[in-house]
């Protein structure tokens, strides 16, 4: 599994990095986790709003830091 943070490195992003790991800990599962800071690429990916969040190249979430307990439902779903 594929996880990116989208976003420039501001507190939410490192925020919702943080509650990506605390979620992926918890499930006890392999995830490749990806910061991505480049605005070319942020936009590429149609985020028009940070932080966002991409579970195997699906934009999930973006403008918000979701909590750890909606990215482990957000991961299984994809599971």
């Amino acid at each position: 599994m594929n996880i990116k943070i989208l976003g420039p490195g501001c507190k939410n992003c490192t925020k919702l990095m943080a509650n990506t790991e605390a979620a992926v800990k918890e499930l006890n599962i392999e995830a490749t986790l990806e910061k991505v800071e480049d605005y070319a690429e942020i936009a590429r990916l149609g985020v028009l709003k940070t932080p966002g969040l991409v579970i195997d190249d699906e934009v999930v979430s973006q403008g918000k830091v979701i909590a750890a307990k909606s990215i482990k439902q957000l991961i299984s779903d994809r599971a």
